[in-house]
């Protein structure tokens, strides 16, 4: 908006626009009069909510230019804020993109017959699962001693991982061939074949060799055009693979999103994905379709390329919509890293899959369900035991006592063998990709970074001791009982050191490990004290703040420049804002002295007791999917063509009863009502209420991704939603405050997120979607946000809270902001 190179010239007088926006202003904050120079959040008390409020009525004003969320923080006062919109380069701005009318309505009947479609289409998969599942556990039952039941079970499993691995390859060139630049609605023939592909994709085993140059070579089997050298660790599947031609050496970070397709406006866009040879492509980072960096480029995290961009060959980018940089983000030096070696690790890796890990696991499973006594009464096809009391008490007491042992023996594992693994790698020592540290640091972060008990113990007291017995060096905490969210992540918890009195949200990715293509370093990342980091947000090694610092929602973190202390970081790329704001300071006498320690110790008391309820619901579910399975066994016994149905039955109803059984969980906490707007102290009981929300469990729900039964899943959770929606993979937070309007677009890993947590206050707001609206793939919704019929929010972009979204406006970026005609963001 306000510009940087070019001539200045200015084109209306400084003092007339002072005096328009001061009496915008003043409407905004309700009262009579804004001094000229009187400071926005240290004067006026006002906060990035207010003054969203007040740029929404900005661009409502024809006689006002428009105005950003990075202006109003880069010009804090109404003089200096007007002086800085009178300069523009000569020639004017670019003009803002045109409203884009609102696509018109779908299709009814084509919706349901395509949901009707997909549910057959899943039927018959568990159908099939079913079948084999009845015919390996036959073939197994039969076996003679300890040997022969390994034996077997190598033979089963061994054909069942490379049937499941095969059949996406199979069915992409069968249904689709190779995959071209085009265009169709979703919900037709076209849109079935694309979902069939990619859900088959994201259901194989081999998402699970991420990292593994096995991983390269099934991208390559489906198509992709993928050189010799490169290392790919995000799990996130592309879908599109012949349109995707990465080069030799490239380094590919986790949390990339390269679909290679854009859910834009009811359709579906396929289009191609380049990176030259040498590429680094950094961590929480999206790659639209058309994008390309040239040989040697780099682009770094918390990054995104949209709208054709292209990273010459040799040059630095980052930012959202990404821009130049001198940041080198390869930090590591190479070594020597040969093709047999790579060849070498890929085909042990699936030897040790082929030979111990499937074996051992469907054998162990059928060893327990024949040797293990307490078994024989549910699982006797001839015993009808479905209208006996013992039969239930039995399955009661199983379930029981298997969810026990699970959670026990989960703790143990993740807490010791980690640690004794650990003993191998130095820090800051570089080792060779594809060898004996390299498998150790990789099990490392698998095993330390298990959802379970950071979803048990997160938005409490209790997270700080399980990070700590993780390997967390947290200083000296203090206990605010937020410290940590339920989502943390990290390469290695042994290098990962947060600074005392610091607060993270949901979603920090510590990536104390640097990666080259033929090298790896394990290092550590410095989190200083008195901190507030929001949601996902990835900090590096190396990054540049201090102490005293507000880290917004998804910001990236700077790797150069001084040290800095004592402020906030906004946007990608980042720059300054306060620290704190007057509302956020309302509730700090919650925060000191004996209220504090009163307050704190009723927060815990409330947490442990949601611990304890929700882990009674989590034994409840898995008993009542337990008991499931022994009926559809005691109908049958598991054998036979109904044993399949039956098994392929209970896939169906597990996952049904699991949905049904958690919405009615997270209903009956909000009492079957809507939750309401509010602003309060994470002191105050309701926050403590509200948490609990947090804990129901919904990572299940990716399995409706892209199918009509996620918008009737979204209605039983209580979100006003429209009809057809396209829903590719979106996650709403509070789902009783968001309405979402007929025929909109939300985009893969997108998120509504209607409340905001910075130190000890908690905010939520009501979030409208109007109808034909586009929320782009990674972008991420605040909460009190609008957005007109037919808004379009481009790919990983922010759109901070309060803002308004004129109809069929088109914004994208972090923070987001009006899209300009002729230019990338």
């Amino acid at each position: 908006m306000v510009v940087n190179p070019g001539e200045i010239t200015t084109v209306a007088p400084v003092d007339g626009t002072a005096h328009v926006l001061a009496e915008v202003l003043a409407g905004v904050v309700k009262t009579d009069q804004v001094p000229l120079d009187s400071h926005f959040f240290d004067d006026l008390g006002a906060n990035s909510l207010v003054m969203a409020q007040f740029c929404a009525r900005v661009r409502k004003r024809d006689d006002l230019p428009p105005v950003s969320m990075r202006d109003v923080y880069g010009h804090p006062t109404i003089r200096s804020l007007a002086t800085a919109l009178a300069e523009v380069p000569a020639g004017g701005p670019a003009p803002a993109r045109p409203a884009e009318p609102p696509p018109p309505p779908g299709s009814s009947a084509r919706y349901v017959l395509c949901g009707l479609a997909q549910l057959l289409v899943f039927a018959a998969y568990c159908l099939g699962a079913g079948a084999a599942t009845a015919a390996g556990y036959s073939w197994i039952s039969g076996a003679d001693g300890l040997l022969s039941v390994y034996l077997r079970s190598l033979v089963f499993g061994g054909a069942l991982f490379l049937a499941l691995c095969t059949l996406p390859v199979v069915a992409k060139w069968v249904l689709v061939g190779r995959w071209k630049e085009t265009e169709f609605p979703v919900w037709g023939p076209a849109y079935l074949r694309f979902w069939l592909v990619k859900a088959l994709l994201h259901a194989n085993p081999m998402v699970l060799f991420t990292g593994n140059p096995l991983y390269v070579l099934y991208l390559r089997a489906l198509g992709a055009r993928i050189g010799p050298g490169v290392t790919i660790l995000s799990h996130s599947v592309p879908v599109c693979t012949d349109l995707l031609t990465v080069g030799a050496g490239t380094v590919i970070r986790k949390d990339v999103l390269f679909l290679g397709y854009r859910a834009h406006a009811g359709r579906i866009r396929t289009g191609p994905v380049t990176l030259g040879r040498d590429v680094f492509v950094g961590e929480k980072t999206v790659l639209d379709i058309g994008t390309s960096i040239g040989e040697g480029g780099q682009l770094g995290h918390s990054s995104a390329l949209y709208d054709g961009a292209a990273i010459p060959a040799g040059e630095r980018w980052h930012g959202s919509p990404a821009r130049p940089t001198d940041v080198d983000h390869i930090r590591v030096p190479a070594t020597r890293c040969t093709t047999p070696r790579r060849a070498g690790y890929a085909l042990v890796t699936l030897l040790q899959t082929l030979l111990v890990y499937v074996p051992l696991g469907i054998g162990g499973v059928f060893l327990a369900m024949d040797l293990v006594p307490a078994l024989d009464p549910l699982l006797d096809p001839n015993a009808r035991e479905l209208e006996s009391a013992p039969f239930y008490a039995e399955a009661l007491v199983l379930s029981a006592a298997l969810f026990t042992g699970s959670v026990v023996l989960g703790l143990v594992t993740v807490t010791v063998l980690p640690r004794l693994l650990n003993l191998t790698l130095r820090a800051d020592r570089v080792y060779p990709l594809y060898g004996f540290h390299y498998s150790v640091q990789r099990a490392i972060a698998r095993m330390t970074n298990i959802r379970f008990f950071k979803w048990l113990c997160g938005d409490s007291s209790y997270i700080v001791p399980y990070l700590r017995a993780l390997g967390y060096d947290l200083s000296r905490v203090e206990q605010t009982g937020s410290n940590f969210g339920t989502e943390v992540a990290h390469e290695t918890p042994y290098l990962a050191t947060v600074g005392s009195g610091t607060m993270v949200a949901d979603g920090l990715s510590v990536l104390n490990a640097e990666y080259s293509s033929t090298s790896f370093r394990v290092s550590r990342v410095t989190i200083g004290g008195h901190n507030f980091l929001g949601n996902h947000i990835a900090y590096p090694v190396g990054g540049r703040t201090g102490d005293n610092c507000l880290l917004a929602t998804k910001v990236l973190v700077p790797l150069d420049g001084e040290l800095r202390e004592g402020v906030g970081l906004l946007g990608s790329p980042p720059f300054e804002i306060p620290r704190t704001v007057e509302r956020d300071t309302r509730f700090d006498h919650f925060r000191e002295g004996d209220e504090l320690r009163r307050r704190l110790s009723a927060k815990n008391r409330s947490n442990a007791r949601t611990m304890v309820l929700f882990l009674f619901l989590r034994w409840l579910n898995w008993f009542l999917l337990t008991l499931l399975g022994f009926a559809a066994v005691d109908l049958h016994g598991g054998r036979g063509a109904l044993g399949a149905l039956l098994i392929g039955g209970y896939l169906m109803a597990g996952l049904a009863v699991t949905v049904g059984y958690w919405a009615l969980v997270e209903r009956v906490i909000t009492r079957f009502r809507p939750l309401k707007p509010r602003l309060c102290s994470i002191y105050e009981p309701y926050f403590w209420w509200h948490e609990r929300l947090w804990k129901v469990p919904d990572h299940h729900l990716a399995v409706f991704d892209g199918t009509p039964f996620k918008n009737l899943i979204w209605r039983l959770l209580g979100v006003r939603i429209g009809r057809r929606v396209f829903d590719d993979g979106c996650y709403l937070t509070e789902r009783t405050l968001v309405a979402i309007g007929s025929d909109t677009t939300l985009g893969h890993h997108s998120k509504v997120q209607a409340h905001s947590q910075e130190d000890g206050t908690f905010k939520s707001d009501h979030i409208v979607i109007g109808d034909g609206c586009t929320l782009g793939a990674g972008a991420l919704v605040h909460y009190g946000v609008s957005m007109g019929e037919g808004a379009v929010l481009g790919a990983d972009a922010f759109l901070m809270k309060g803002e308004e979204m004129p109809a069929g406006a088109h914004w994208g970026g972090n923070p987001a902001v009006a899209l300009r005609r002729g230019r990338t963001a």
